[in-house]
């Protein structure tokens, strides 16, 4: 078969799947400080414990163990970033948030947690979108529309969102286009879709969307020289803090 130059990622969810095939760890960082500097686009998935996350983001990648679940939700306390790109080279990251709302987690052990998911999400300079991952079962809670409060301002100036539904085969039809209609309305301006990673409902449609939000005009990033490391490093590491 030969290859056609003009084929667009962004339009054939094929090829949209093979570039999300490529994603190989990165790094993790328990602290903001511990991330490395970037330029490529980066995509940031959060959401409570127990929502999908980690099975979305290994449904999306076609890995099985790329994105770890904790065995004790809500323990998982630090930010793991994926590099995309085919032959080695990085043109995108993904960035797997903690977990968030567990009961059994410390009340000190969630507010610190909450603090820096925010700052991240605020200040991360190369961030381009934020998928955030809901149970339609349980819909919105308080935590994930503080989330959503705190990221308007950046969804205002350009910052892509996406409202995604996991689970969505536990639904019924009825109940699966109401749980839509509602997350529309609670999008901030951003976009909504069902995802059913045992299914496979909505691989496509958000594969080829998040090569768009990495690719498109709007990404801030590309590819850069030095894989879109800032060329200086990231500087010395500070010691990190106990997470217990």
């Amino acid at each position: 078969m030969t290859h056609d130059p003009t084929a667009d990622p962004g339009r054939d969810p094929r090829l949209a799947h093979g570039w999300l095939h490529t994603a190989r760890f990165l790094t993790t960082a328990p602290q903001l400080e511990h991330l490395p500097a970037l330029e490529v686009p980066e995509i940031a998935f959060v959401g409570r414990s127990n929502a999908g996350k980690s099975t979305a983001i290994n449904t999306l990648t076609q890995q099985k163990r790329l994105a770890f679940a904790s065995k004790t939700p809500g323990r998982t306390q630090s930010i793991n970033l994926f590099s995309l790109g085919k032959q080695g080279l990085t043109d995108a990251v993904l960035a797997d948030l903690p977990g968030y709302g567990y009961a059994a987690v410390p009340r000190e052990a969630k507010l610190r947690w909450q603090r820096v998911m925010a700052n991240y999400l605020l200040t991360r300079p190369n961030l381009v979108a934020v998928v955030l991952l809901v149970d339609p079962r349980l819909g919105l809670t308080e935590l994930d529309e503080a989330l959503l409060e705190a990221i308007r301002p950046r969804v205002e100036e350009g910052l892509k969102f996406l409202l995604l539904l996991t689970k969505a085969d536990k639904l019924t039809r009825a109940e699966a286009n109401k749980a839509l209609s509602i997350a529309k309305l609670q999008s901030a301006g951003g976009e909504a879709r069902l995802f059913s990673a045992l299914k496979k409902q909505g691989l496509d449609e958000v594969a080829t969307l998040l090569w768009r939000w990495t690719h498109g005009p709007a990404a801030d990033g590309g590819e850069k020289e030095g894989h879109g490391l800032d060329p200086e490093g990231p500087g010395p590491e500070p010691e990190p803090e106990p997470l217990d």
